[in-house]
């Protein structure tokens, strides 16, 4: 899947506001997704979120632990498309 290439690869900008708008839009390809889907999404916009404002205010100290963690977010909206897309095809 290519949209989750490029999400990843978001994680790693420089510019974390752009990358946050970026990951939104390109998530929003997912129509008519389920309750856990739609969560799982909506906690890896919180954790690109909170890797913006730990960027802005602490540097690039912590910036590998958020990493981390959107990166760990972002593989269960992988999964739970996944999941998604083979009910759908069934």
């Amino acid at each position: 899947m290519q949209i989750f290439d490029r999400i990843d690869s978001l994680i790693d900008a420089g510019d974390c506001r752009a990358a946050i708008e970026e990951a939104r839009a390109l998530l929003l390809q997912f129509e008519q997704r389920s309750d856990a889907l739609t969560h799982a999404i909506d906690d890896f916009l919180l954790d690109l979120m909170t890797l913006a404002f730990i960027v802005e205010c602490y540097g690039r100290g912590f910036e590998l632990l958020a990493r981390t963690l959107a990166r760990r977010r972002l593989a269960k909206v992988r999964l739970l498309s996944e999941g998604v897309n083979s009910a759908r095809e069934k």
